[in-house]
């Protein structure tokens, strides 16, 4: 496969179209970010980069606090909305009609309407040119009742998580397997086909 070579840029897809919350005081934003991720599993960290200018950066880098918060399609609009105005001028959470709920661990208030939040304190904040990268402990996660089978199983693709690709959003789509479903061994059948004679 031809491919054209460029130089290096931020282009890694796709990627979650999170909804960050923070709060400082009584002050309260909500900013949507595609730079998160996770670092770390043991203990449990995230990231999420932000650029200096931003209303929310204050709050986070003030507060040490912050949740990510993961967008559903219904979801969508609002979180573009938040991408795309500042904090400093509007009450996005009014504006987008954004209903919020108290977090278990942490002071900043979480998306109520989302599926799955991860409350975060920050354990560094590291400089990287245009952006800041808050590294921060994932303290709590916040489940939505419903995606929890009674296994204890969550399953969050019925959530009906959103994505972001080089300025586009997408639905996630359907299932194509799970993780080592490369390397599993098959089922045994529990009778042999017969030889062709």
């Amino acid at each position: 496969m031809a491919k054209i070579q460029w130089k290096g840029g931020a282009l890694l897809a796709p990627v979650p179209p999170a909804m960050v919350t923070s709060a400082l005081g009584e002050e309260q934003n909500v900013l949507t970010v595609a730079w998160t991720g996770i670092t770390n599993t043991q203990p449990p960290k995230t990231y999420v980069s932000i650029r200096p200018s931003r209303h929310s950066y204050r709050l986070i880098r003030e507060s040490g606090e912050f949740a990510i918060n993961l967008t559903t399609t219904d979801l969508l609009r609002a979180a573009d909305w938040c991408g795309v105005y500042t904090g400093a001028k509007v009450d996005k959470f009014a504006r987008c009609h954004l209903e919020t709920e108290p977090a278990s661990v942490i002071g900043c208030p979480l998306l109520a309407d989302s599926p799955l939040s991860l409350e975060c304190r920050v354990t560094d904040v590291i400089p990287l040119g245009s952006h800041d990268m808050f590294l921060a402990d994932i303290v709590a996660v916040d489940a939505e009742e419903s995606l929890i089978d009674s296994d204890g199983k969550l399953h969050l693709e019925r959530a009906g998580l959103a994505a972001y690709a080089h300025g586009d959003y997408y639905a996630l789509g359907r299932r194509l397997g799970s993780f080592g479903f490369s390397v599993a061994k098959k089922k045994a059948r529990s009778s042999q086909p017969q030889k062709r004679k």
